[in-house]
């Protein structure tokens, strides 16, 4: 095969390769044919656009996003104990919170609980840790004077560790707390 006949067969095989790798483009549907409709918004039923409403869910629940849980524990089913600035002594309005824990456990014997103390970011960290853990002991005092047994509770302090630094006084009242956490192991 002499050197044209090389180009010429290098230039038609280029050519097919070229030519086939390109398509059409699909045509573009008609607005009125989409689930949309040509507005936008269509003729959806609310079942559609929210599957929480749909009648075949009706044994379904909704997940609140607030609750993390895993194979050990479960974190954020029941409400944190708040507490005053620098103090620990379990308030009377938080005491429901300490109660809705027995109440729980009593539900769910094979289940413990976990008092993890709390503290916003004011202070040093080992007094923080500290109080964070006079936070969590407080909480767990009251539990037990509810009438649990002292295997079924847990207490732990993680201090500042997780405060929002340099927040404002609202926010600084969220980090007073110990979280009340389940364990489940």
């Amino acid at each position: 095969m002499n050197i044209a006949s090389k180009k010429l067969c290098l230039v038609i095989a280029s050519a097919v390769f070229i030519l086939a790798g390109c398509k059409k483009k699909p045509a573009r549907p008609d607005p009125s044919a989409t689930v949309l409709g040509p507005n936008g918004g269509g003729n959806i039923s609310p079942e559609q656009v929210n599957p929480a409403l749909d009648p075949n869910a009706a044994g379904l629940t909704q997940r609140d996003p607030n609750v993390i849980e895993t194979d050990d524990m479960i974190k954020g089913l029941l409400g944190a104990v708040y507490f005053d600035f620098d103090k620990s002594n379990v308030k009377e309005s938080e005491r429901a919170k300490v109660q809705a824990a027995k109440d729980y456990l009593a539900k769910n014997p094979k289940h413990r609980i976990l008092f993890e103390g709390h503290c916003d970011w004011r202070g040093t960290d080992e007094y923080n840790l500290s109080l964070g853990d006079r936070r969590a002991t407080a909480a767990k005092n009251y539990l037990l004077s509810l009438g649990l047994a002292a295997d079924k509770v847990e207490a732990n302090s993680k201090g500042s560790l997780e405060s929002s630094k340099n927040a404002d006084d609202a926010t600084m009242a969220k980090d007073r707390r110990a979280e009340i956490i389940v364990l489940k192991k």
